[in-house]
């Protein structure tokens, strides 16, 4: 099978789902079964899953710590993965592991207990990122949630599961230049 006709393949796999299974730390994946559906994961030659997705919501992880390895021991392309499910956890900050997928365009992080806005930043280095939940974290309850979310992540084409509109990024812009000094303008301030 060749590169091209693995990725068709791959895309169409059903996720690797470790949801609602009590999970602390993300280490015991490696020991815990994952759920079944409807259609059965193709796996590769050497036992690991050929899917993109990986779906941990519903558990009670606080942490991210060994993401990496432990995917590498699950899926067989790990840099692949295009869609993360990390909802209703315990997490408290956006963890800087998940900037290492590269190919990530679909992120969940709503109902965690995230809570500064600032974290956001973390994300902006990924480059296929085009949704993304953070609803449900105290971080919602800060002024300009969405507008800030949107300047730093100008890709996002889905945000809490409403897709962002022209005004949505005007809005943005607008409350942008309102309220975020330019980095010139911040080391002049010091400066003084």
């Amino acid at each position: 099978m060749n590169k091209q006709d693995y990725m068709n393949t791959w895309v169409q796999e059903p996720p690797l789902d470790y949801s609602f299974r009590s999970i602390h730390i993300i280490q015991d994946l490696v020991n815990e079964e994952p759920r079944t559906g409807l259609r059965t994961l193709k796996r590769s030659k050497s036992g690991k899953s050929l899917t993109q997705s990986l779906w941990l919501n519903n558990n009670v992880l606080n942490d991210l710590r060994d993401l990496n390895q432990v995917a590498s021991k699950l899926l067989e392309h790990p840099e692949n993965l295009a869609w993360i499910d990390l909802s209703f956890n315990d997490l408290t900050s956006i963890d800087p592991v998940l900037t290492t997928f590269f190919n990530l365009s679909i992120l969940y992080l709503h109902g965690n207990s995230i809570q500064h806005l600032g974290e956001v930043n973390k994300l902006a280095v990924l480059p296929r990122l085009r949704s993304l939940t953070l609803h449900g974290n105290p971080m919602e309850e800060e002024k300009g949630y969405r507008q800030y979310v949107l300047c730093t992540l100008p890709h996002i084409t889905t945000f809490d599961f409403s897709g962002v509109t022209k005004a949505d990024r005007t809005t943005a812009e607008v409350w942008k230049r309102m309220n975020i000094k330019p980095k010139k303008a911040q080391i002049k301030q010091n400066i003084l």
